[in-house]
């Protein structure tokens, strides 16, 4: 019986506890999805964190990879006050700055590829009299 009151007791708590810490994230204006999808992107963030250190020279694949990780965590991050995350600051930046490298680079080569096709023009259409 004492065993039973103990766990009730217990359980009792550990709703308080959720309870208290769900509408402390609602007073700060998270709601509870956006940090579900937080602590996912924050662990995305080290993986991508780790990804740019590593790789210096990425396959065309590879960075359309690192590009969509990187445009879903930051979206992810958007939604939770800086002050939450500025530990991570350091790392999230070096993502960012991997993210626009590869960005501009991919910008430079599809504006290089489109000045060095040749504009064909249209054949003129000749109407049959």
């Amino acid at each position: 019986m004492k065993l039973l009151a103990i766990i009730f007791i217990l359980v009792v708590f550990i709703v308080i506890l959720i309870v208290s810490i769900v509408m402390q994230m609602r007073n700060a204006g998270i709601k509870v999805k956006d940090f579900m999808g937080f602590i996912r992107a924050s662990q995305s963030l080290d993986d991508l964190y780790e990804f740019a250190k590593r790789y210096e020279r990425m396959s065309p694949q590879q960075q359309i990879i690192y590009l969509a990780e990187a445009e879903r965590m930051f979206a992810a991050f958007e939604k939770i006050p800086r002050s939450v995350w500025e530990e991570e600051q350091e790392k999230y930046d070096e993502v960012l700055d991997k993210y626009k490298d590869i960005r501009v680079m991919r910008w430079n080569e599809e504006n290089a590829l489109s000045t060095k096709v040749k504009m064909v023009k249209p054949r003129e259409i000749k109407a049959n009299d």
